[in-house]
């Protein structure tokens, strides 16, 4: 599946820092951390930002990396 805009919500915002929740209704967990899974909400997300996973699978918690086009995340475990 892709991404879905309406399982991304804030947790908490402080500073410029926002943690987020990602919900992947059907999809695993290697598909969610794929490098371009999250662009299409990179108007949203902002680097140093952290997003919880949680996948049928397993859960993960990813940092972002970059800004707009360049985002990117990184895993944190």
């Amino acid at each position: 599946m892709a991404f879905a805009i309406r399982n991304l919500s804030v947790l908490a915002y402080a500073n410029g820092f926002t943690l987020w929740h990602y919900k992947a209704s059907g999809d695993a967990l290697p598909t969610v951390t794929a490098q371009s899974f999250f662009h299409d909400a990179g108007d949203m997300l902002a680097a140093g930002d952290m997003v919880m996973v949680s996948a049928p699978d397993y859960g993960r918690i990813l940092t972002i990396i970059g800004e707009g086009a360049s985002l990117r995340t990184a895993s944190l475990n």
